[in-house]
């Protein structure tokens, strides 16, 4: 007896199925995007609609780089929704970067779930409405789910969480790989480890898929198979007017990685060489502070605290893309978590203002007027000190982003200003009014 084809047997199958019953599993094989604007996601294209199909029913491992505003966390969490209904035997494991990254995706899924579009879909498929079993920040069961395997049928976890005894049929990964991939190697390389371990986990004949954007020649997209890449020019998504706009907002290193998918160095780049970091908060008591104020367009606000210890610097910094008010008490609040001195800042443009609030607030404070040119001061000082400089891995990797990007051409110069400042008051040896 001949044996049949994959083809012959779903053949059977949808032959068995009624017209309206068909009707419906069609649909989210050929246009799932049609029920994403059912849901209220109107924006998603034809484009969105080959991501999902692939997510959905694909069978080979592959990986997504798309830029920013493409709608990938969209496609991604309704997928896992159709997944769900369409293979209730089936399990998913998503991965993020951190435990706190998870909840945004997996919230949404459980939205979808509970839509009213879902259960009119699932009652005309299965002739019965879907419920949630659980429905949490990290996890998703629904009524549909047909296993004794003792496992959720959509779990989320961050990329430091424990994957020992976890299985999946499916495992997505979102994002794993960002700014701090871009900053530091070893970061780069527990991500690789991650990633080659979850081959470690999904069953057999299972599949990895990948979403994200690229920041780093040597991460852990390198290890990653059949990868698609789609910037911000091809899309169709963004207008030449806002892509204009975004570009402005940000370093030429940031937007190239997010919205051109490529790396770029700048010949004229002081800062080549990673940071170091360092974990013991103990070696910052004692420091002092500078802040670099923002007040409102482009520019932000950036805290630098210090230390120095037997010709070393540690130091921690901060960078907001906010009104310095807006962000004044969470940095004032740092300074008193580790336990640092004086604040300094300048009064050049705003004429001692933010001298006055820290004063305000009962913190000591020391205002200066700046007189250097200030790419002669981070290429004197930050730059002679830089492989003396460990950064408290609590540094915003915005703050070092900031740092690795500078020129004398850049436009954003706000945290490279703030520690330049800071370790010419160390060096100074002459306390704030020698600032």
């Amino acid at each position: 007896m001949l044996r049949k084809t994959s083809s012959q047997k779903q053949s059977t199958r949808n032959s068995m199925l009624d017209p309206i019953q068909s009707k419906y599993i069609d649909l989210i094989k050929t246009n799932p995007v049609k029920i994403a604007s059912w849901l209220g996601f109107s924006l998603l294209t034809e484009l969105n609609n080959d991501w999902l199909k692939r997510l959905i029913f694909g069978r080979e491992d592959w990986t997504l780089q798309a830029h920013r505003g493409s709608y990938k966390t969209t496609a991604v969490s309704l997928a896992f929704a159709l997944f769900m209904i369409l293979f209730p035997r089936k399990n998913i494991i998503f991965m993020r970067k951190t435990d706190n990254d998870i909840s945004e995706i997996i919230n949404q899924t459980r939205k979808i779930l509970e839509s009213d579009v879902i259960k009119h879909i699932t009652e005309k498929i299965y002739g019965k409405p879907v419920y949630l079993l659980t429905g949490n920040s990290s996890e998703i069961t629904t009524t549909l789910f047909d296993t004794n395997r003792g496992t959720e049928q959509l779990f989320g976890i961050g990329i430091k969480g424990s994957l020992t005894g976890k299985h999946a049929d499916w495992i997505h990964t979102d994002d794993i790989i960002n700014l701090k991939d871009r900053i530091s190697r070893a970061e780069r390389e527990y991500t690789k480890q991650i990633y080659q371990e979850l081959q470690n986990i999904r069953n057999r004949g299972g599949r990895i898929t990948n979403t994200g954007t690229p920041w780093h020649k040597d991460d852990a997209f390198t290890l990653m198979p059949n990868i698609t890449r789609v910037d911000c020019y091809e899309s169709g998504l963004i207008t030449t007017e806002q892509l204009a706009l975004i570009r402005k907002s940000m370093s030429p290193s940031l937007f190239a990685a997010n919205y051109e998918l490529k790396h770029i160095s700048s010949e004229n780049a002081l800062f080549s060489e990673a940071p170091q970091f360092f974990s013991d908060a103990s070696l910052l008591y004692g420091g002092q502070a500078h802040i670099d104020a923002g007040y409102g367009g482009e520019d932000g606000s950036a805290f630098t605290l210090g230390n120095r210890k037997g010709g070393k610097y540690y130091m921690l910094g901060k960078l907001k893309q906010k009104h310095v008010d807006e962000c004044l008490d969470g940095f004032l609040a740092v300074k008193s978590l580790y336990r640092c001195g004086s604040i300094a800042c300048e009064d050049n443009g705003d004429k001692g203002y933010l001298a006055k609030e820290i004063q305000k607030r009962g913190q000591p404070c020391v205002k200066y007027h700046e007189s250097t040119n200030k790419y002669i001061k981070i290429s004197s000082f930050l730059r002679r000190e830089w492989t003396n400089i460990y950064w408290h891995e609590s540094t915003d990797p915005e703050y070092l982003q900031q740092i690795l990007d500078y020129t004398e051409d850049a436009g954003h110069d706000d945290s490279p200003d703030s520690a330049a400042s800071l370790i010419r008051k160390f060096e100074s040896g002459l306390g704030y009014r020698g600032f």
